[in-house]
This record gives C-alpha cells, sequence and structure tokens, in this order.
C-alpha cells in the first residue's frame, strides 16, 4: 500500500445505472412511476392493515412490518438514485453514504427474516390450526418481528462502522448507483481480507437460514395439505400461500442470483440489474400481490375506499 494513495474522502461518486445521456430521462421517468407506486402501495398497506379491524391477525400483522421493510429499503436507496438522473455528477457525502449503507442492510436483513416468520406463520395456521391462537400470539408476533430488528440493527451497525473505519483509496467513484458493500469494498487501500470474511459470513448465515426457515416450512404445508381429503380445503390451503410464497420466489431469487453466481461471471453491471430488481422493482410488486390475490386485502380495500367516498359525497 502505497501512502500517496491514501486521501480524507469527502464524498463519493455514484455512477448511477448508465452513462448513456440518451437514457437518463426515460429512465427516470421510469423509476419515478416505480418509486411512486411502491411508495403508495406500501404506505397504504401499513395503514390499512392498522385501521381496518378484521385484518388485525397475525398473517397481516407481519404483512404490515414487511411492506414497512419495502418502504424502507426502497427509499434508501431510491431519492437519491432518481437524482443522478438530473445532475451532471451525482455526489454523495462519506458520512451520509455510511447511513445509506447502514439503512439498507437494516431493513434488507429485517426483510429476509419477516418473510421467515410470514411462512411459520402459514405453517401453524394450516398445520396446527386450532392451537393457532396460543402459538401465535400478540405477544409472541412482536417478538417475532423485534427479533429481527434489534439483529439487523447490530449486523447493520458492525459491517458499516468497521468499512468506514478503514482507509479509503484517492479514487472515489462508486460502480453502483447507491452505497452498497461489494462497491466500496473495492475503494479500501488497507486490507480487506477480514471484512470481506466478516461480510461473507453474515451474508451465508442470514440468506441460509432465512431461507431454511421458509423451505422447511413450505414442505410441512405441503405435507400436510396432501393428506387432506377435501379438495375444497386443499384449494383453500394454497390460496392462503399464495402471495406469500410468489414474494418468496422472486425476492430470494433475486438475492441468490446476486450473492451466489460464479466468481468469472460476476460483474457490477449484472449487480446493478439484480439490485433495481430487488431494490425497486420487488417493493413495488408486493403490495401488488397481496392486493391482488388476497380476497380480505380487497374486502379492505374497499370498505375504505367507500368510508372515504361517504365522507366526502
Amino acid at each position: 500500500m502505497k501512502t500517496q494513495n491514501l486521501t480524507e474522502l469527502n464524498e463519493f461518486i455514484l455512477m448511477g445505472i448508465t452513462d448513456r445521456p440518451e437514457l437518463q430521462a426515460p429512465l427516470f421517468g421510469i423509476f419515478l412511476v416505480i418509486y411512486s407506486v411502491s411508495v403508495v402501495g406500501n404506505l397504504g398497506m401499513v395503514i390499512l392493515t392498522t385501521v381496518d379491524s378484521r385484518l388485525q391477525t397475525p398473517m397481516y400483522f407481519f404483512l404490515r412490518h414487511l411492506a414497512f421493510t419495502d418502504l424502507g429499503y426502497s427509499t434508501t436507496v431510491g431519492p437519491k438514485m432518481l437524482v443522478n438522473f438530473v445532475v451532471d455528477q451525482n455526489t454523495i457525502s462519506y458520512y451520509f453514504c455510511a447511513v445509506q449503507l447502514a439503512f439498507f442492510l437494516v431493513f434488507i436483513v429485517s426483510e429476509l427474516f419477516i418473510l421467515s416468520a410470514m411462512a411459520y406463520d402459514r405453517y401453524v395456521a394450516i398445520c396446527n390450526p386450532l392451537l393457532y391462537p396460543v402459538i401465535m400470539s400478540q405477544r409472541i408476533c412482536q417478538l417475532m418481528v423485534a427479533i429481527p430488528y434489534l439483529y439487523s440493527t447490530f449486523v447493520s451497525l458492525l459491517v458499516t462502522v468497521k468499512m468506514f473505519n478503514l482507509p479509503f483509496c484517492g479514487y472515489n467513484v462508486v460502480s453502483h448507483f447507491y452505497c452498497d458493500s461489494l462497491p466500496l469494498l473495492s475503494l479500501l487501500c488497507s486490507n480487506t481480507h477480514e471484512i470481506e470474511i466478516i461480510i461473507m459470513i453474515l451474508a451465508g448465515v442470514d440468506l441460509i437460514s432465512s431461507l431454511l426457515i421458509v423451505l422447511v416450512s413450505y414442505l410441512l404445508i405441503l405435507e400436510s395439505i396432501l393428506r387432506m381429503n377435501s379438495a375444497e380445503g386443499r384449494h383453500k390451503a394454497f390460496s392462503t400461500c399464495g402471495s406469500h410464497l410468489t414474494v418468496v420466489t422472486v425476492f430470494y431469487g433475486t438475492l441468490i442470483f446476486m450473492y451466489v453466481q460464479p466468481e468469472s461471471s460476476h460483474s457490477f453491471d449484472s449487480d446493478k440489474v439484480a439490485s433495481i430488481f430487488y431494490t425497486l422493482v420487488i417493493p413495488m410488486l408486493n403490495p401488488l400481490i397481496y392486493s391482488l390475490r388476497n380476497k380480505d386485502v380487497k374486502c379492505a380495500l374497499q370498505r375504505v375506499w367507500k368510508k372515504l367516498c361517504n365522507l366526502f359525497s
């Protein structure tokens, strides 16, 4: 490491999604619509599952927190990404970059385990319906979201503080549209072996453990459904899992594509595409999936809409 290459950085330059001028305006319009739909959908889901008396069940309690985490990490990334389309050079201050990374990690890690909690909730509802009110009590549900939030905060602070305590080189261009851990690692001047090991272990443990809970829950659900004699009962059981299973498949599929691809085929361009999908597209799709495929949510929306119409008529 050469001493002259070390410098105190005050800001980073985010490369953004593309450097082609003719694509800036169309992409800005597309992502503005995506982000706006995401904000309205997730904020609406949080409000709907809070105010509607018929949605005060464990399933919708977890759905509220899923919408909150979707809203959280899309808002951590989205507005700053949109700025990149309308300015010549998109800079981000050193400390705001650290804050963005920290909040992004909090929300993305929380979402992994909230999806796991939702899978376990569906397992208990289908396989142990008589014990469901006891097992999924309000206190247990609160613990099942509080623990992921506390753990994700610990992971976020560990990675962010560790990374930003290491010296950066003079080159300050981040090959991404937000401050993510992997692009920032390439800008460090010191030995990055320790922080790379920490990130790899944490990412592996979080992804594998949460996915394992989801897979085991759904295998037990499938076994229980296949033992049902009634075709109507099987259909009803499948329908209660459909929305969550769709969300899980899209979310985990994107993360596995991004982090489990071979080193030879790994590139920041493919990371950008995957990141766009799970930071902006998935948060937009989740409330749409739950509102279009879920009868209770559709009925709650209709009730709220009628109340609003009566209020303003």
